[in-house]
């Protein structure tokens, strides 16, 4: 039911008519790996082929992350750990992860709207360690490229690490993007900020760094893959909230692969896309 009536086909006609141009799609890795995913919910491998019909109707590119991977790259709900444990990158994960990232690029591989496989989102340092990751990416970058030489593959930063540490690496493989996020969130530097200073904090330290990452001349190609217009102030404003969104927009904007905002649609409205565009706090120029 939740399939069926929370992203429909109207939200792709939306996101084409906003200057929109791409979706990514998180997925778990049960999605490729066995029909009746217990304790996940069988189904999502038909949901996912309806999205890429839906994205060929309305010219919209599509991004699939791997979201979840077996064991859990970074031990939080949003990879499927349950109990915060942190098991990826044993030999055996691994492998299934390879064998995840060879099935969805074999399928849909010849999709017109097959922009790009994301290999893992957010792995986490320590407990995904530097080398064990560079030899999950060049592995699953292989995998990709037996299917399609056009497609980017796209290689997240680990959480908690330095965002420069897979430029050079990245850097050797032909359609290579990183993916950076970008959150005035989650960490303590942001509390008790007013609104000017997060502004300020996105028009010098967000953009330094993102020059920074994005400076090797195209190769690799850089993604703002999440970022959300809310942040830790309080009583914020309609105007507050244009503003910086309109400052993310004019930094993040700069990446030399794109963004994507965290999400389309949310219960928490500045969380929502849709919401923030429908309500006039966001406006897209394509």
């Amino acid at each position: 039911e939740h399939w069926n009536s929370f992203i429909v086909e109207e939200d792709f006609n939306f996101i084409s008519q906003n200057g929109l141009n791409a979706v990514r799609i998180p997925v778990g890795w049960w999605t490729a790996i066995n029909p009746t995913p217990w304790p996940f919910v069988e189904g999502s491998l038909q949901i996912l082929d309806r999205a890429f019909s839906w994205a060929e109707k309305y010219d919209l590119k599509v991004i699939i992350d791997l979201h979840a991977a077996p064991g859990s790259q970074n031990g939080y709900e949003h990879s499927a750990s349950r109990d915060g444990s942190q098991e990826w990158g044993t030999n055996d994960t691994i492998a299934q992860t390879i064998t995840v990232i060879d099935f969805l690029t074999n399928r849909y591989a010849k999709s017109p709207s097959f922009l790009a496989m994301e290999l893992l989102n957010e792995p986490r340092a320590p407990g995904a360690t530097l080398d064990t990751l560079k030899k999950y990416y060049q592995d699953a970058y292989n995998t990709v490229r037996k299917y399609t030489i056009d497609a980017y593959v796209i290689m997240c930063n680990r959480l908690s690490a330095s965002p420069t540490e897979l430029l050079q690496f990245a850097s050797g493989l032909q359609g290579s993007v990183v993916d950076v996020h970008y959150y005035n969130l989650y960490t303590s530097n942001f509390n008790g900020l007013n609104v000017q200073q997060n502004i300020d904090y996105l028009n010098n330290n967000r953009s330094a760094e993102l020059s920074t990452v994005d400076s090797s001349n195209g190769s690799p190609l850089v993604l703002v893959g999440e970022w959300v217009a809310e942040w830790e102030v309080n009583d914020a404003t309609k105007e507050d909230y244009q503003r910086f969104a309109a400052a993310e927009l004019n930094v993040f904007g700069r990446a030399s692969f794109g963004w994507a905002y965290w999400t389309l649609k949310n219960v928490q409205n500045h969380w929502s896309l849709e919401w923030m565009i429908t309500n006039g706090y966001i406006k897209i120029t394509s």
